[in-house]
């Protein structure tokens, strides 16, 4: 066996670049909190270099190595560094009414280029062909778009339930274009509904470059530290990993790591396998749930950068409560805390820290619950009803959130994670317990370092050809497939997740199935 068993995990929030490295056993070795960075990349090279410099830290031993990153969203809300993208739709005449990205924000369509194709075929919803695919226009279009694209990006009607003519346009355009071109597929990203999927795929399409960065940069940075050998993968959406090589092939399923990230580290630190997980930032405060020891995934459309989407992503409120939330009374008496935040700053702008500004962490600092944070003589002054309305205002806040999450209305258990999950009360209303484990500030970097790598796919099958059982099978040999292209081990891989829901409205016995296979790291 290698020796090479040591991970180190890096995970960028909104605040703060959390690191970690554990040992062979998943033991923790060292820790640390690093602020983020405007240009990100910097942010995370300072927090690998602090981590690897812990006590007992021997980097010969890293053989893995994992990254929680916002790079792939903050290249969608800045409209920044993003590819060139040709957009077919395989879906004439069928969809002519409404324009691929018709809905976009102007400045993001023309950050792509805004270049569209529709081209005939495409299935109804019961499989039949609307037309046949045009393949003398893919192969024009080839022609056109060579030097002025960076990544095509391709969606047929109803691919999920036929998917022959997305593969077929995706090779033809392969000739043209050279086998290794980014081509996007969106029977492999999205589900059912087709500007939704569409709008996803154009997304995927237009991240590679950006993936692609990310990935040499984490490398050029591990090389840096002398780490030359080891294991890269990138956090997906869903709590798990996934292979440098398979996140350019899926940049969007980068998208909301963090969150994620933070609720499978408050599994593996506290035990628990379903549960509120609370992750209490320098900005916001995310909410989720653990079942089964993964993130629930949400059954809604979600809107990114202004653009509407269905592929994949947890289920996660967001609310602007951290560290960094500044507090103000009002005329009226009433207090407000945020949404408006000092984020990263607040080491220096909160009053306990010799600052000006009354945020989140005076408050508790004020109240006496945060030891050993700021000076509490730098807000000993502050008016002891001021800190009581203002801890009761965040409690509330929470505990609203809690019960959005709920999906019955007896207690649950809730985890505190985060560096600003001193701001929550440890008895919260409609919760059995509050657990806060040690080593709850690195939760975060500690989920993207244990974390397992998954492969899931969500298809519409006709049970009337294959029967139900069998067609479950053929799904989760699907998914299977996608964990090893993922990078995980094929003697590990369990099937943790398997949904099929009948399609009353689609003949031939229509299902939708979604299956989710997870396994450990290839070692």
């Amino acid at each position: 066996m290698s020796n090479k068993d040591w991970r180190i995990g890096i995970d960028v929030g909104g605040t703060n670049t959390d690191a970690v490295v554990l040992d062979e056993n998943l033991n923790l070795i060292s820790a640390v909190k690093s602020p983020t960075t405007e240009d990100v990349m910097s942010g995370i090279e300072n927090a690998m270099e602090a981590v690897l410099a812990g006590e007992g830290v021997d980097r010969s031993r890293i053989g893995y190595a994992m990254l929680g990153t916002t790079h792939c969203t903050n290249a969608i809300v800045e409209r920044k560094r993003l590819d060139r993208v040709a957009v077919i739709r395989i879906g004439a005449p069928a969809t002519r009414a409404i324009k691929p990205m018709i809905d976009w924000p102007a400045e993001l369509r023309a950050a792509i280029n805004d270049q569209w194709f529709l081209v005939g075929g495409g299935h109804e919803f019961d499989g039949r062909e609307i037309a046949p695919l045009d393949e003398d226009e893919l192969r024009r279009i080839a022609n056109q778009v060579k030097g002025e694209c960076d990544s095509v990006a391709i969606t047929s009607v109803f691919s999920p339930v036929d998917a022959s003519h997305e593969t077929r346009a995706a090779a033809i355009m392969r000739e043209a274009l050279g086998d290794d071109f980014p081509i996007s597929i969106s029977s492999e990203i999205g589900s059912v509904s087709l500007l939704e999927r569409e709008n996803a795929t154009i997304l995927n399409a237009a991240l590679v470059d950006v993936a692609k960065t990310t990935s040499e940069s984490f490398i050029a940075a591990l090389a840096g530290e002398d780490i030359t050998d080891a294991e890269v993968y990138l956090c997906q959406n869903d709590g798990t990993l996934m292979s440098a090589e398979y996140a350019m092939r899926y940049p969007i399923l980068t998208i909301a790591c963090g969150p994620t990230n933070s609720i499978r580290g408050a599994s593996f630190l506290t035990g628990l396998k379903d549960a509120v997980v609370v992750d209490v930032g320098g900005t916001t405060t995310d909410l989720g749930v653990l079942t089964h020891g993964f993130p629930r995934e949400s059954m809604l459309a979600v809107e990114i950068g202004g653009v509407r989407t269905n592929f994949r992503m947890p289920d996660i409120i967001s609310i602007g409560l951290g560290g960094g939330s500044i507090v103000r009374q009002h005329e009226d008496g009433t207090v407000t805390v945020g949404p408006d935040s000092v984020g990263y700053r607040v080491t220096k702008e909160a009053l306990c820290f010799g600052g000006h500004t009354l945020t989140a962490t005076d408050i508790v600092v004020a109240a006496g619950a945060a030891e050993g944070v700021g000076d509490p003589a730098l807000v000993a002054d502050l008016d002891p009803e001021l800190v009581k309305k203002a801890r009761a205002v965040m409690t509330e806040m929470v505990e609203n959130c809690v019960d959005r999450m709920k999906t019955s209305a007896g207690d649950i258990d809730v985890i505190l994670v985060g560096g600003g999950s001193i701001l929550v009360s440890s008895e919260l209303e409609g919760v059995a317990r509050v657990l806060k484990p040690n080593n709850f500030g690195e939760a975060n970097a500690v989920g993207s370092a244990i974390s397992q790598v998954s492969g899931q796919i969500e298809r519409v099958f006709s049970l009337d050809k294959l029967g139900r059982a069998e067609t479950l099978e053929v799904a989760k040999g699907l998914a299977t497939e996608e964990a090893i292209k993922a990078g995980a081990d094929p003697d590990s891989i369990q099937i943790v997740e398997v949904e099929d829901v009948p399609l009353a409205y689609l003949p031939g016995n229509a299902t939708r199935v979604r299956v989710k296979a997870v396994g450990d790291l290839k070692i």
